[in-house]
């Protein structure tokens, strides 16, 4: 028997590994699904990391977008634990879990309308 991958052909379940548009929306859904299963977090940053400056076009803002949502989130993430000690910990962490879930929602949308994010670098929406 042969491997798939040998003849030159890949296989379907390797797209989404491979730098470009549907690698990104896999990394939005696991960021995603990282808020019930943190270790998908990780994962996605891991793939970002591997695959940035290799999309271009406008995946690359997505690539940028993404990592600095794993990193802005988990400093706010820090932050509002930390401040758990006072009650306002427990209301930051709320909102820091609705900012990460709007961010990772307006990428999906400019991926899906194959748009670029229009402020990558933002410590906001990215809007």
């Amino acid at each position: 028997m042969s491997d798939p991958g040998q003849n030159g052909t890949s296989r379907q379940t390797d797209r989404w590994l491979e730098p470009g548009p549907t690698n990104a929306l896999v990394i939005y859904i696991l960021y995603l699904a990282g808020l019930a299963i943190g270790v998908s977090g990780i994962v996605g940053i891991v793939l970002a990391y591997i695959n940035r400056g290799k999309a271009g076009g406008f995946v690359e803002s997505h690539y940028t977008f993404l990592i600095r949502t794993f990193w802005i989130g988990l400093l706010y993430a820090l932050i509002s634990a930390l401040l758990m000690v006072v009650v306002v910990g427990v209301v930051l962490m709320v909102a820091v879990a609705v900012w990460f879930i709007t961010r990772c929602i307006l990428g999906l949308q400019a991926l899906q309308r194959g748009e670029p994010v229009k402020n990558p670098e933002s410590w906001f929406l990215g809007l």
